[in-house]
């Protein structure tokens, strides 16, 4: 879940049916922000807690 403010560019965002946020993931359940050539985030600048906190794994 995307917490606070991060700056979390919207087309990365997805939204349930409460309104709870949480990072975008495509249909292979890759983030949408995963940049699949590099394996680098593309926001991460922005990125929310989550991803702060714990390491990408693969």
């Amino acid at each position: 879940m995307i917490i606070s403010d991060t700056g979390v560019p919207d087309r990365h965002i997805s939204v349930d049916e409460w309104g709870g946020e949480t990072m975008l993931k495509l249909e292979d359940g890759w983030c949408s922000a995963v940049d699949r050539n590099t394996f680098l985030c593309t926001i991460y600048e922005n990125r929310p807690w989550i991803c702060r906190e714990f390491e990408m794994d693969f």
